[in-house]
């Protein structure tokens, strides 16, 4: 969650001193001491960050989104579920310590992927009937900005449809209500937490082609970016195709 160069020189220091330790507080100390990732637990504690990796597979409903945050890239879940009732009326419903602007893009998704879906498949009328509860993890967590736009709509249409994304993919981008996807900040941060949550696709927005290329070779080695402009763009690679039948919609 930082550039790291500092921190591991004070971990190999502490190294150093458990090792100095050991011989001097030793009579009869027997060397070389060997530093294995088996045993570097003993000489520097355990591990500061858990994986950031929610579900081994994603569930219909879940998309996977790439945030900036003040302690550099990390992934972001976005969970749906439907609340079904004669009680319930169609409405969403948003958690996760969202900020004002976020809260603006779920509200644009909403609309926009209940429009899409219409167009998409009529005799879907999953937006006319459920409640639909929209979370993003880590709620101790305040999230805010405009890139997770196309992250939200992802994970409606999953859960309108029933159907799950791509595994191994993220993406980020600010939606417009008509469905232009706009460039956003923070891509070298983003691709950082891609790779440390095992991503091998990112979806970008074409605004942001520039960024990507400016990325040194070892942060892109691995990782396929699709560059987009609009979500009729984004549909076909969360899903796997069915492009015609999207591309008709529009």
């Amino acid at each position: 969650r930082e550039a790291g160069v500092r921190d591991l020189k004070n971990k190999i220091e502490k190294i150093f001193r458990k090792v100095a330790l050991q011989i001097a507080s030793s009579k009869d100390f027997q060397g070389p001491v060997r530093v294995t990732p088996e045993n570097l637990n003993d000489f520097v504690g355990k591990i500061p960050f858990n994986s950031e990796k929610i579900f081994k597979v994603t569930p219909p409903g879940v998309a996977v989104g790439l945030a900036w945050t003040s302690m550099g890239g990390a992934t972001l879940y976005i969970e749906a579920v439907s609340l079904k009732g004669s009680d319930k009326k169609a409405s969403i419903k948003a958690t996760g310590n969202l900020g004002s602007v976020m809260k603006e893009s779920v509200e644009i998704a909403y609309s926009f992927a209940a429009f899409a879906l219409e167009h998409y498949d009529s005799s879907n009328e999953f937006f006319n009937k459920s409640m639909v509860h929209l979370h993003v993890p880590e709620g101790a967590t305040p999230k805010d900005g405009p890139s997770a736009g196309i992250t939200i709509v992802t994970a409606l249409l999953s859960l309108a449809m029933d159907k799950p994304i791509r595994q191994r993919l993220a993406m980020t981008g600010e939606l417009t209500l008509s469905g232009k996807v706009l460039p956003v900040g923070g891509i070298r941060e983003k691709i950082i937490a891609a790779r440390r949550s095992d991503i091998d696709t990112v979806v970008l927005p074409k605004g942001n082609e520039k960024d990507w290329e400016e990325l040194p070779d070892f942060l892109r080695e691995g990782i396929e970016p699709s560059f987009v402009e609009n979500y009729r763009d984004v549909f076909p690679l969360a899903f796997n195709g069915e492009v015609e039948q999207w591309e008709k919609a529009f």
